[in-house]
């Protein structure tokens, strides 16, 4: 009987800190906490969010289908902060991830420490339309790269961005826009950065990384700046198109994927080779309807890790390493159209060709998905189902469910 008493009093309390709490007018999908400071030197944005994914993949052993292996997972959970300090000029923003796949990659050159920070970097307009960047956050690569992963068409990114992206990374980035006409829009981003990837905090190895992008808006800029985002939530009512071209050169490189995927090390200390990866990208909505198209290339000096004497690299044991910069080109293309009722039917195709050096697998892949956007890409419920072809034969199988959750 106490404890029921005991528990009747402290919903009785809650109910009262309920009640008595201050109400905001910040309304969902706008950030759960919007602060600025009395005196206008500061502002603050906090967003957590989550992306919550279930998957079952049918693996072809050559006659057949395999049973389906199947799990969950918390794809991504994330603390995102935003704004502004001591002028509306000079933005900041921060984001942390929190999930295991956000965390990994930690090693002896992040100081074996968990890769927490995705997204670190102040962003001053100094003048009119120039805005330098300094700290860690997404190089201008591939269009599909720079669009958030809560702004996805699908449940996530496509075999191209997986295999070719060029990702985040600490340096400087230079913007800037330019008006041509009252709509015809063009804008320049020239990045210089370490050329290791994020969180690397013993450095630098190579040499570094420079990346530069152009893009071109025709018809104007989109509503309310959603060229990053995919899908045409906003339906359009006149055609926007956005062309993109970005070239990124990582002068002697010690990774297989530029500033990702594995170190290329020797008997004597790490593999160096000049790596080009080159990105056209186009982005088009009007009237409910949305597509996205891209393609990627790269190439290496000398792909195939070696020693100074030119055999092909070993540990320090003398074993064999097998490290080759991942070398090739890739296709994707995307389209959906969206109806009144905020459903979303999309179909994407993706195609990978690798140099024969790289001992990869060329593949195929055809996905289609149903979305349903609940609060636009906040709160939503994705599906899609792909099938792979690898070296013309039959591939995996896969079906993924999952949910958008975002203040």
């Amino acid at each position: 009987m106490k404890l029921r008493y005991l528990a009747l009093l402290a919903l009785a309390i809650l109910f009262h800190k309920v009640e008595a709490q201050d109400t905001t007018t910040t309304s969902f999908g706008k950030g759960l906490l919007n602060v600025v400071a009395k005196d206008s030197s500061w502002s603050v944005q906090f967003a957590p969010r989550i992306q919550f994914r279930a998957n079952s993949v049918w693996n072809y052993t050559g006659t057949q289908y395999d049973s389906p292996q199947q799990n969950f997972l918390i794809r991504r959970a994330r603390l995102k902060f935003k704004g502004f300090a001591y002028s509306p000029k000079l933005k900041y923003k921060i984001e942390l991830g929190l999930s295991n796949r956000d965390l990994s990659g930690g090693n002896q050159f992040t100081s074996d420490a968990p890769r927490y920070i995705l997204d670190a970097v102040l962003m001053w307009n100094f003048y009119e339309n120039f805005e330098l960047w300094a700290g860690q956050t997404k190089l201008p690569g591939n269009i599909e790269r720079i669009v958030s992963s809560g702004n996805m068409q699908f449940i996530d990114r496509s075999l191209l961005n997986s295999r070719f992206n060029i990702d985040r990374d600490v340096g400087i980035q230079l913007h800037h826009k330019t008006f041509i006409s009252e709509k015809f829009i063009l804008r320049e981003t020239f990045a210089l950065s370490q050329g290791e990837g994020r969180n690397v905090t013993s450095g630098n190895l190579g040499g570094h990384q420079y990346t530069g992008r152009v893009e071109v808006l025709p018809f104007g800029e989109f509503t309310n700046g959603t060229e990053y985002v995919q899908s045409d939530l906003k339906r359009e009512v006149s055609p926007k198109l956005m062309i993109g071209i970005a070239y990124d050169y990582n002068d002697d490189a010690v990774k297989t994927r530029s500033n990702l995927g594995n170190y290329m090390q020797t008997s004597t200390g790490f593999y160096n080779t000049d790596i080009t990866t080159v990105f056209i990208d186009a982005m088009f909505k009007y009237n409910g309807f949305s597509f996205m198209g891209e393609f990627a290339n790269r190439e290496a000096e000398n792909p195939i890790a070696t020693e100074q004497d030119g055999t092909l690299a070993v540990d320090e044991d003398g074993i064999p390493t097998n490290d080759v910069v991942l070398v090739g080109n890739a296709l994707n293309l995307q389209a959906g159209y969206l109806f009144e009722n905020n459903y979303e039917v999309a179909g994407r195709f993706t195609s990978l060709r690798f140099d024969s050096v790289t001992n990869a697998s060329n593949q195929n892949q055809y996905t289609v998905g149903v979305s349903k956007y609940i609060v636009g890409h906040k709160l939503k419920v994705q599906s899609d189902v792909s099938y792979s072809t690898i070296e013309n034969e039959n591939g995996p199988i896969a079906f993924r469910l999952g949910f958008d959750f975002h203040f």
